[in-house]
């Protein structure tokens, strides 16, 4: 966007000088993802840049550590090194992650609707306590569910992980759903009930289409909280629950292998996608309130 012609060249040169080093931080947070993603093709079993790499030589380049991601172990090269651990902990993954961003958006729905009304009692301590899981420290967290779903026998079961996202999700629902709730004119429930129509359907019909954009981001937000979550997976999953921030926890300690780069690659840009599809639904309840993005 073009400056004012009433800056004065002091001013210019600061606003230059921002965006100098905006772009300076930015290319410091993201150069490692450019590392990152072309090294997830390297044909070598290590973890650098090889001098065929450098001269851009084809033979260089390889899929064979997204094969092994997927669990095709058909090249006989990789056999030795093929599991079906990566395949398997992203099923864990995403079967966990979509129960989880389902309970949140629920559970943070209605929590929202709730802290919405001015009458609603102890208000700001029942907001404190329910996005205290995005406040406390992760650890102090994953340790105090760990010592209360061991005494309910949910330690490395899934229903206790799913419990345990759902709650570090419920945050960012509240928040979210919260938000689009101050621009909503409350106005048109009482009108639609004054034409007969029952608190559940007005809910569906009327509130539910208007808030809808804020509900899908926060659900969002808690299925990239749930789907990268390792912390908690490492307290409530127990050994015998494996998902894929953990595989790509023990590949780290255990063997240093170019596939936690090619993991690492796609949820890059499973990331950017959801992060992108976020950034829509927040212009779009912008332009549903009247106001203009910038």
């Amino acid at each position: 966007m073009a400056l004012p012609l009433y800056k004065t060249p002091f001013q210019r040169f600061g606003h230059y000088c921002y965006l100098g080093f905006s772009g300076f931080v930015l290319f410091f947070l993201v150069a490692p993802l450019v590392a990152v993603i072309p090294l997830s093709f390297t044909s070598s079993a290590f973890l650098n840049f090889t001098p065929e790499m450098l001269r851009l030589d084809p033979e260089a380049f390889s899929l064979r550590w997204y094969k092994i991601m997927i669990g095709d172990c058909s090249d006989p090269t990789i056999t030795t090194v093929c599991t079906d651990k990566w395949k398997d902990g992203a099923a864990n993954s995403l079967v966990i992650a979509i129960f989880a961003t389902l309970f949140s958006i629920v559970l943070g729905t209605l929590a929202s609707l709730g802290l919405s009304r001015p009458a609603m009692p102890y208000q700001k301590a029942i907001t404190a306590l329910l996005i205290s899981p995005m406040i406390v420290p992760l650890i102090i967290t994953a340790s105090g569910m760990f010592m209360f779903f061991s005494q309910l026998d949910l330690v490395g079961t899934f229903t206790g992980l799913i419990l345990a996202h759902t709650i570090l999700g419920i945050p960012f629902v509240v928040i979210t759903v919260t938000a689009t709730l101050v621009g909503f004119d409350h106005s048109l429930m009482r009108a639609a009930a004054s034409l007969g129509g029952s608190p559940t359907r007005n809910f569906f019909q009327v509130m539910m289409p208007l808030i809808l954009p804020g509900v899908i981001s926060g659900g969002l937000f808690a299925f990239i909280t749930s789907f990268d979550e390792v912390v908690v997976m490492l307290f409530i999953g127990g050994p015998e629950v494996v998902t894929l921030p953990k595989q790509m926890w023990a590949g780290i300690r255990q063997e240093i292998s170019p596939t936690i780069l090619s993991v690492a690659t796609v949820l890059v840009i499973f990331s950017i996608i959801l992060l992108s599809t976020v950034e829509m639904l927040r212009r779009r309840t912008e332009r549903i309130r009247g106001i203009t993005p910038h």
